[in-house]
């Protein structure tokens, strides 16, 4: 009997082993865990802060990869994501802002996550991972495998509804915002939460509330489920995306009780450095979109934000208070996924998607090319390595979407801007790459737009504003609006841009060529269009009509400069503005048609000029073409 129950117990011992086996077999590449921290910069204990209360990245950075000189490739929300979550630079995804939507202007392009679901995995997204204003309502649709979660698909600590506003959760603030609301009501007005907004949005909240009261606690405990829950026949990509520090500052009393706001220390320099390029700063643009009775947002004659040095603390406070708390949501996803086993096969990403200023320069928020907005915060976790790696070599986001490829052996898409850091997080080396390339553009203006390029090396940053140019097309000496360069060994506060230092010129040299080098790089060479005109009686249009040839470089060169078309784009939009404008007038001038049969020839020539439009741009960017030509004719016209 006994020796029945030994065999008995070998043989569930033995289909156990069997089973692990198969399970290996299925799902024999690692997982990923994609944690996305919105405006973290490295106000982190293991990236060197002292002052910062960070328990569980600080762990985690223990068994990780840590890139100190980590570099956003545009420090404003939608369009770093979008560089980051693609692998290409900015002037190749086209969104340099927060209203062009991805795939309007791309349509085609391949993500991170879409590249991993197209190769077996599940792709599961929480939170914010894009930015919404670059993508559908379905958070980029095509990159998971089920509807991404929402925030209005939260669930929030029980006697807690949906914050107020989307952050608010203290009494004192729902109840201003909801006397707000009501009187919004009672007027008629149809967007609540604007009227709201723009009469009351404090800048931070310190309320006695549960973590999941607020939308991150709520972020972090459906993350939970989604492990809890996790199909484990395939890999997963799971992105979980945290909200917090981004304005407002709001976190639950405990995190603010961390700090003691007497020992918060100012931003140290405070001013523009010396020999400054202007427009290379910012004044209260964002910031200003807090208010509340007590805050004014004064500006000096330099266009810097001034504020009183106790507001000042009290928005240190509030961001450290906010990335206490995203740290501890992060504990609890990351205790979970260790309670479920499966840490030992997922790879941690944890990333902030640019930094931040907190006062530097009397800079606050993001939106520049300088040090404090560029520089974000990168940890990889590979459990095959488990062990703490520093690296302070330059590296950047779109370095990201190559090194999971190689880590999780998935073939890399060759269009990639970026490169693989396996190496660094094998330990084999530390360099890979000389500089880190960040851009921020200026415009609106009477000199068009202004795009700074900031080169960030291990010692120091070399930033070059070009004139109406992005990267993609051919850049002179005289497109050159401005430099800087900073040497962080010897000033890293930045108080001294030293471009035309006698001392300097050596360094400013090197700097130009790699810069110029980088350019050539980047170029884009568009084919040569192939376009199957239809075949109409309408004859080929004189090559040397002097009407057509001014109309057509007026109108494109309006058109190129509000779309920020590269040179390519300019040429082709050119010939075919041309070829409608001389054959429209050719046919119709003198010709003594009647009314009818010129409009014939104008639509006819209006559907070959919008075949061939449509060959080369997008629906959208046609549709927005048609719009700025219809706006300069009439200002030709008046």
């Amino acid at each position: 009997m006994r020796t029945l129950r030994i065999l008995k117990f070998f043989l569930f011992i033995n289909l156990l082993l069997l089973s692990a086996f198969v399970y290996s077999q299925e799902n024999n590449k690692p997982n990923i865990l994609f944690i996305s921290v919105d405006d973290l910069k490295p106000s982190i204990g293991s990236f060197g802060d002292d002052f910062a209360v960070t328990p569980n990245i600080d762990k985690l950075s223990e068994t990780s990869t840590v890139f100190l000189n980590n570099h956003t490739q545009l420090a404003i929300c939608a369009a770093s994501r979008v560089s980051f979550l693609t692998g290409l630079r900015p002037d190749k995804t086209k969104v340099w802002d927060l209203k062009t939507k991805m795939r309007d202007v791309n349509p085609e392009v391949l993500t991170l996550p879409e590249h991993f679901k197209n190769n077996g995995y599940q792709t599961i997204g929480v939170g914010k991972i894009y930015d919404p204003r670059a993508v559908d309502s379905g958070r980029d649709r095509r990159s998971w495998s089920t509807p991404f979660i929402t925030q209005n698909q939260l669930k929030f600590s029980d006697g807690y509804k949906f914050p107020s506003g989307g952050f608010y959760q203290g009494k004192e603030n729902r109840e201003i915002r909801s006397k707000l609301r009501q009187e919004a009501i009672e007027k008629g007005i149809s967007n609540l939460n604007k009227y709201e907004s723009e009469r009351y949005k404090p800048p931070y909240e310190n309320a006695d509330v549960p973590d999941g009261a607020y939308m991150d606690g709520a972020i972090a405990n459906r993350a939970v489920e989604l492990i809890d829950q996790m199909d484990n026949s395939k890999p997963f990509f799971l992105a979980v995306g945290f909200l917090r520090p981004h304005m407002p500052f709001n976190a639950p009393t405990k995190y603010w009780d961390m700090y003691n706001e007497e020992e918060i220390q100012l931003a140290p320099f405070r001013t523009k450095s010396k020999n400054p390029v202007d427009l290379a700063y910012k004044g209260g643009w964002e910031i200003s979109t807090y208010k509340t009775p007590e805050f004014e947002y004064i500006e000096n004659e330099e266009g810097l934000l001034i504020l009183p040095d106790n507001i000042q603390r009290k928005l240190i406070h509030g961001y450290y208070a906010a990335t206490s708390y995203i740290d501890a949501q992060i504990g609890i996803v990351l205790k979970k996924l260790k309670e479920k086993g499966l840490d030992k096969n997922t790879i941690i990403v944890l990333w902030g998607d640019h930094g931040f200023h907190l006062g530097d320069h009397s800079q606050w928020t993001k939106h520049t090319n300088f040090e404090q907005s560029t520089r974000s915060p990168l940890l990889i976790k590979d459990p095959r390595v488990n062990k703490m790696i520093n690296v302070d070599s330059p590296t950047e986001f779109i370095d990201v979407f190559p090194t999971l490829c190689e880590l999780a052996e998935l073939e890399t898409p060759k269009e990639l801007d970026g490169i693989s850091l396996k190496p660094q997080i094998l330990g084999e080396q530390i360099t890979s790459k000389i500089f880190a390339v960040s851009q921020y553009p200026r415009g609106g203006n009477m000199r068009g737009f202004i795009m700074g390029y900031s080169f960030r090396t291990k010692r120091h940053r070399y930033t070059v504003w070009v004139n109406n140019k992005k990267s993609s097309e051919p850049i002179y000496i005289e497109d050159i609006y401005a430099e800087e360069l900073y040497d962080y060994m010897n000033d890293p506060l930045e108080t001294e841009n030293i471009i035309d230092d006698s001392d300097q010129q050596r360094t400013k040299t090197t700097f130009q060529t790699l810069a110029a080098r980088f350019f050539n790089s980047q170029i884009v060479t568009e084919p040569e269009l192939i376009v199957n005109t239809p075949k109409i009686n309408i004859a080929k249009p004189s090559p040397n009509n002097k009407w057509a040839n001014q109309r057509s470089k007026t109108i494109s060169q309006y058109i190129s400069s509000e779309m920020m078309m590269n040179k390519n784009q300019l040429k082709f939009l050119q010939q075919v503005l041309y070829d409608k404008y001389a054959r429209n007038n050719e046919m119709t001038a003198e010709n003594k048609l009647s009314k009818d049969q010129t409009e014939a020839v104008y639509k006819e020539n209006f559907s070959i000029a919008s075949q061939e439009l449509l060959s080369r741009f997008t629906k959208k960017q046609f549709e927005r073409i048609s719009e700025l030509e219809s706006q300069k004719i009439k200002q030709l016209r008046n």
